[in-house]
């Protein structure tokens, strides 16, 4: 299975400045996400920046990596560029790979890339896993995905969801069962797709929920899921965030 796994990366963050270049243990974030990348079964890893100072970090790493324009609404779009930046062939696979992910695991990356290779009706891949609590599940901040019998998106919302409708009526106080999937942010793309997604019309959910994988759903295009029994190693959003995983990172003791 050959495919490549590009990276976004993007120096500005609201929340936390020049986040591809905070260092963990020595190394900048984004080169951590890389190095994990190229333990998976990608024939290529490369790094999609907005600026040079990336670009340079990434080279003194030995981790390839190419600049992007600055102005990208959003990562599919830099990733669409960087696609034909790259010459990918169309029915070539690239994985998503966010670029604040540092811990993330190889065999998620090679799920979530065979979804393409196994399912031809599939535009998209991506990855979930089982909620187990109810402060997850009725979190807006953790999306959900609900898939049909053939492991397909059916569609993804911030909203509790399914809705247990006898059981919910007066509070949401245990699980459904079927546990409900928690969407992982990862995805696969079939080469000709991510280069045709950034010209797709906005959903109207998609604007609503401010999740851009409706924009695909809505369209018409499917997206298959891979679950994980558990959930992945966390990301970094916050200052907080870093601060975990550089413990994490540094090992016992620290």
């Amino acid at each position: 299975m050959g495919f490549t796994v590009l990276i976004p990366a993007r120096l500005a963050s609201t929340r936390l400045p020049n986040k591809p270049l905070a260092d963990i243990a020595g190394r900048p974030m984004v080169v951590h996400v890389a190095q994990r990348a190229r333990l998976s079964a990608a024939a290529r890893v490369v790094v999609a920046a907005d600026d040079p100072s990336i670009v340079e970090a990434c080279r003194v790493h030995g981790v390839d990596a190419l600049l992007t324009a600055t102005d990208h609404p959003s990562g599919t779009d830099r990733l669409a560029e960087a696609s034909r930046l790259l010459r990918l062939p169309d029915d070539d696979v690239v994985v998503n790979v966010q670029g604040d992910e540092p811990l993330i695991e190889p065999a998620l990356i090679d799920a979530v890339a065979a979804l393409l290779t196994s399912r031809r009706d599939a535009a998209m891949g991506t990855a979930a896993h089982p909620i187990t609590e109810v402060a997850e599940f009725t979190n807006p901040n953790v999306v959900k995905v609900v898939t049909d019998a053939a492991g397909l998106a059916l569609t993804f919302s911030r909203a509790p969801l399914p809705w247990w409708r006898d059981e919910f009526a007066h509070g949401i106080h245990r699980l459904p069962d079927p546990a409900p999937l928690r969407h992982v942010g990862i995805y696969s793309y079939r080469c000709d797709f991510l280069r045709t997604f950034p010209a797709l019309a906005q959903a109207p959910l998609e604007r609503i929920e401010a999740l851009e994988q409706l924009r695909a759903v809505w369209h018409g295009h499917r997206i298959a899921v891979h679950v994980s029994p558990a959930a992945p190693a966390p990301g970094v959003d916050t200052p907080e965030d870093l601060e975990r995983v550089r413990r994490l990172l540094a090992g016992p003791g620290a």
